[in-house]
């Protein structure tokens, strides 16, 4: 029988063929913003993504997140989802086969995203693009990475958090639910903190300060308490200019060749 969505006021629930928990503390809502993570680790989530406003967003059910545990699709009596690589060399690769199960038993509706070193760079943009769609699958790689005959198969976008590597996908993957759920509309208490911190325009935030007025010997800058707003837009606008130009150089470049 094939999967048949049913809705009960906010939640709507899906019958499925591979065994699922009778009660999780997140269940799939209805119209939430959904996260799926494949994940041979899925006691890592939510993680930090409880906590402080995005955890506020999930228990009002702005958004939603589903484990799906790769071990579950694994072969044989130990349930192995990894083998040596084809060719020789050192460390394990994630089977096709085993991933591929995985991902069919996700909701391939949503796109799919292999958390990987060697992919595009993760950016402001690409968080408000996933911000302003239904949700994605996140694909985290453990060991050598996972057979490419499943990357080209479903067609999987690859995406870095930058140019490191880590032990696995986890960790980046709740960095960019964190950093696509604080865009979704009503997580943040004012709207108007996305649109001047930094990378949303292209520049590196200006520098903040709050009270109090003087401390260490160090003072607000005057122009900040002037109470001018059009002197410190602009003294906004010129510092996060000139941090840019000094720290992100790369950033400068292509914010001057886009003006």
């Amino acid at each position: 029988m094939p999967d048949t969505p049913k809705s009960y006021g906010l939640k709507s629930i899906t019958t499925s063929a591979q065994p699922r928990e009778l009660i999780t503390p997140t269940p799939r809502l209805k119209n939430a913003w959904t996260a799926q993570i494949i994940t041979l680790f899925p006691e890592a989530f939510p993680g930090t993504l409880g906590e402080s406003l995005t955890g506020k967003a999930l228990h009002d059910g702005l958004w939603t997140y589903e484990t799906i545990p790769l071990r579950d699709f694994g072969d044989g009596r130990h349930r192995n989802v990894d083998d040596t690589p084809a060719g020789g060399g050192a460390g394990m690769v994630l089977r096709a086969d085993v991933v591929g199960r995985a991902i069919e038993a996700a909701q391939t509706s949503l796109p799919i995203i292999y958390l990987s070193p060697r992919g595009t760079p993760f950016t402001q943009a690409m968080a408000q693009t996933w911000a302003s769609g239904p949700g994605i699958t996140l694909l985290c790689g453990r060991f050598e990475g996972v057979d490419q005959r499943v990357l080209d198969h479903y067609d999987i976008q690859e995406v870095s958090l930058g140019d490191f590597v880590l032990t696995g996908g986890e960790i980046a993957a709740q960095a960019m639910i964190d950093a696509t759920v604080r865009l979704l509309p009503g997580v943040l208490g004012n709207a108007e903190s996305t649109a001047e911190e930094s990378h949303s325009n292209g520049l590196l935030e200006h520098p903040q300060y709050t009270r109090p007025a003087k401390w260490m010997g160090h003072e607000i800058p005057e122009v900040l308490t002037s109470g001018n707003h059009a002197k410190v837009t602009e003294w906004r606008r010129q510092m996060s200019e000139k941090l840019t130009a000094k720290i992100r150089p790369d950033l400068w470049a292509k914010y001057l060749k886009n003006k």
